[in-house]
């Protein structure tokens, strides 16, 4: 039997006692107010309280769950509105995120940030974050074993926000959040499901500075997501 049960148990023995009691004529004990209010709450189901994103970033720590930290200079844990309707997910940092602590402020930040603006939102309207919280040396892919060490802050972070759409942005934020090894462009351009959140995947704005014939297939994307949080 779990501690739970054993405690849930107990508690129904001392109410049975406590019923008995008030049947044989006593009238009750003397408690403080605070004693009352404790006992008041057994026999219910404590609802639990959903994690603020400042919780998270204080569990996450100076984090050395995997060999990243022993390279980056700062974590970059996310930055923008805790709740956002729209959160943009991405791979990683990379230098200029390294050096400030913040998500998407180089060259594909700032391509990006246009990208939010054209759909009508700010950076402080949206969430923005990364499938893993330190920079890979020479901003190499992420390992496996470096995602699978942050994935589980990633999904606490979307269980705090709880956005009504995430936007994964290129493969590995893609396949990370919906467990696949589909690539992303049989991925992109339509919906699909994490725990009840649309997930619209698409290309990575750093893909589009390599390929920028390629931005308006992004476009398509986001005329997408504009329906979407539209409704």
């Amino acid at each position: 039997m779990s501690y739970n049960n054993d405690f849930d148990t107990a508690i129904e023995g001392l109410c049975e006692t406590f019923r008995f009691l008030s049947q044989t004529g006593c009238s009750g004990f003397d408690c403080s107010k605070e004693s009352l209010n404790i006992m008041g709450s057994w026999g219910h189901k404590q609802t639990r309280l959903p994690e603020t994103l400042e919780a998270i970033r204080m569990d996450l720590g100076e984090c050395r769950r995997c060999r990243l930290s022993e390279s980056r200079k700062n974590i970059v844990f996310g930055a923008g509105d805790p709740h956002a309707r729209l959160v943009f997910v991405g791979e990683g940092p990379g230098y200029d995120e390294d050096q400030k602590g913040e998500p998407f402020i180089g060259a594909a930040g700032r391509l990006l940030t246009k990208i939010i603006e054209a759909i009508k939102y700010t950076r402080d309207q949206v969430y923005i974050c990364n499938i893993i919280k330190c920079r890979p040396p020479g901003n190499r892919n992420p390992l496996p074993n470096e995602i699978k060490a942050c994935l589980p802050f990633l999904k606490r972070q979307l269980a705090a926000i709880k956005p009504d759409v995430i936007c994964a942005l290129g493969t590995f934020a893609a396949q990370a959040l919906l467990d696949t090894t589909t690539p992303i462009s049989k991925l992109k351009g339509r919906f699909h499901d994490y725990n009840g959140i649309r997930v619209l995947p698409t290309y990575h704005p750093a893909y589009l500075l390599r390929n920028p014939g390629k931005k308006r297939d992004v476009w398509e994307d986001m005329k997408k997501l504009m329906k979407a949080l539209a409704n």
